[in-house]
């Protein structure tokens, strides 16, 4: 990563997250507009508590090989992108700093988690550099097609490669959007989206959930 990317990255994670839906859709432009489409539902669909599950093998942003249970014991907050995404994916990750940055002593319960969907562009250094912008408590995973495709699936998450001539080797990725809630034991619990609710908001709902209160 440039250090100019670098530094404009760290500009949207300090802006105003009441903008970020404004400059999503000015930065995104038919990008947005594409993946909103094929992407289906603005919720994923559950059939029940085991249709989510926190599953996977893959490599974190220092290299190391890790699954699931190397975050047992901690609330994960997990979101699927990639490193070249115009809009969704910077705007969201400020979002989950800006919720980060408000859960108080409660941060180090958390494991706020990204996980590609582009592994063959984004290696461990890669994503090294991509979350050490938004946030030092935020975990980079990356692996190989095979690996994030099955953990995309434990989730039940959407994503699509699309050919895009003016994007970075001539392809995006379009993905579902959502910020998943797991539970200690890697139990599905909530599901947010940043824009419907303010981080604040959101902060204090993942604090009551938490402490057991909803």
């Amino acid at each position: 990563m440039t250090s100019t990317k670098a530094t404009q990255i760290r500009r949207i994670r300090y802006a105003l997250w009441g903008l970020a839906t404004v400059v999503a859709l000015a930065l995104g432009g038919a990008y947005f507009v594409r993946m909103a489409v094929l992407r289906g539902p603005s919720a994923p669909v559950t059939t029940g508590e085991a249709s989510i599950r926190s599953e996977f093998s893959l490599t974190d942003h220092n290299g190391n090989p890790v699954t699931e249970a190397d975050f047992l014991r901690r609330w994960q907050l997990v979101f699927f992108g990639f490193t070249h995404c115009p809009d969704v994916c910077p705007t969201t990750l400020a979002y989950m700093a800006n919720v980060l940055d408000r859960l108080g002593g409660e941060i180090e319960s958390v494991a706020p988690i990204f996980i590609t969907v582009d592994p063959l562009r984004d290696t461990p250094k890669v994503m090294a550099e991509y979350v050490r912008a938004f946030h030092p408590k935020l975990v980079g995973l990356t692996g190989s097609e095979v690996e994030v495709a099955a953990a995309a699936q434990s989730f039940r998450v959407y994503y699509e490669k699309m050919e895009e001539e003016t994007a970075p080797d001539g392809y995006l990725m379009a993905h579902s959007g959502h910020i998943y809630l797991m539970t200690p034991e890697g139990r599905f619990e909530d599901v947010f989206r940043e824009g419907e609710q303010s981080a604040e908001e959101m902060a204090t709902d993942v604090l009551a959930r938490m402490n057991g209160k909803q």
